[in-house]
């Protein structure tokens, strides 16, 4: 399926969610443009992040991918148009947020073992892994979720919104796909179960256009 970008004078917005676009496409690490349309992408590795907490996906490699409609123009957002070329080879699609949801919801899939750790980081939370467990002699082992700075467990009656889990988070920030008037932006996964290390080139495609992420 081709993706396009459609400018439409009726006012028709589909689809929630996605990231906070930055106020222009020059701000992102990378940018370019397609016709009329201001593309902006940031290679984040595996990080997703939002609500001052950063989770990690191990089996993708994440973009964040901004993009700019003309003035009081709509766009049409469709995933499927973007590719991942690393190294030169054959290009990637991006994965369905189903796919990656899974992935996150269930570690015990992964094929490697997984780093469990729960970190804070200034005012955010830095999640790897799964959440804690406590194993009672007789019981089943009880699974606590790793607290992040703003929440303080001696202070009862105090209210404190819990930061989203993982897979919350991924459906929040995911690029969301429909009918948007000006800027929208949200992240892309790219499935990867390779060494970061061993990627010298990373490239966003997009129609003609190739954003060079590394």
């Amino acid at each position: 399926m081709r993706w396009s970008l459609l400018f439409l004078c009726v006012s028709v917005l589909e689809g929630q969610g996605g990231t906070d676009p930055k106020p222009k496409p020059e701000d992102y690490e990378a940018h370019t443009k397609v016709g009329a349309v201001s593309i902006g992408a940031e290679f984040l590795i595996h990080s997703f992040s939002g609500q001052n907490v950063t989770y990690l996906a191990p089996d993708f490699l994440v973009v964040e991918v901004a993009l700019y409609p003309p003035k009081g123009a709509e766009i049409d957002v469709q995933p499927t148009g973007f590719s991942l070329r690393l190294n030169g080879r054959k290009p990637l699609s991006p994965a369905q947020v189903s796919l990656v949801q899974s992935s996150l919801d269930h570690p015990e899939w992964r094929p490697t073992p997984r780093l469990e750790a729960g970190a804070g980081v200034g005012d955010g939370a830095v999640v790897l892994g799964a959440p804690r467990q406590e194993k009672i002699p007789g019981r089943p082992p009880q699974t606590y979720p790793v607290p992040g700075p703003d929440e303080n467990p001696a202070a009862p009656g105090v209210s404190r919104d819990p930061h989203p889990t993982a897979s919350q988070l991924l459906v929040q920030t995911a690029l969301p796909v429909g009918i948007h008037r000006g800027p929208v932006s949200g992240y892309l996964y790219f499935p990867f179960r390779g060494k970061p290390g061993s990627l010298k080139t990373v490239e966003l495609l997009f129609q003609d256009a190739v954003v060079h992420l590394r």
